[in-house]
């Protein structure tokens, strides 16, 4: 599989999250041209990070972007930063300023396609073995 990850940056999960979901289960060249169009500021750090997935998956396996999509986006809570605001009578707020790891994870087009074609073919290996098992018992009996 092909990863790429952003730990720590600076921007609410929940405002992340927005972005992603627009790109989820797209093709890599889909996903780059609605994160480009996109009106949140979560967009250039995905941006960056399916850029960084893109040639990850060239240099590292050979892969060319047409053939790739993107198969896992998740967006995780990071350290919260703690801080304090102060209010009138000597009290104060908490304020929690929140950060975000963010993992994109590629995979070929041709192979999810295979995955569920190999499914088929074991469950059709397994019923078949399942009727030569009975044949047998009632040849036996």
């Amino acid at each position: 599989m092909i990863t790429a990850s952003l730990k720590n940056y600076r921007i609410s999960p929940r405002k992340v999250r927005v972005v992603a979901d627009m790109v989820r289960g797209k093709g890599v060249a889909e996903a780059k041209l609605i994160v480009s169009a996109a009106v949140k500021k979560a967009k250039h750090p995905i941006g960056d990070l399916i850029d960084s997935a893109i040639a990850n998956a060239k240099n590292n396996f050979g892969i060319e972007a047409d053939n790739l999509f993107i198969k896992e986006i998740r967006v995780d809570g990071g350290v919260i930063l703690k801080r304090y605001m102060p209010v009138s009578r000597g009290s104060s707020h908490p304020i929690k300023k929140r950060t975000s790891h963010i993992k994109v994870t590629l995979a070929p087009k041709d192979v999810s396609k295979s995955k569920e074609v190999k499914i088929k073919a074991e469950k059709t290996v397994k019923s078949t073995k399942k009727e030569k098992v009975t044949k047998v018992t009632k040849t036996k009996k």
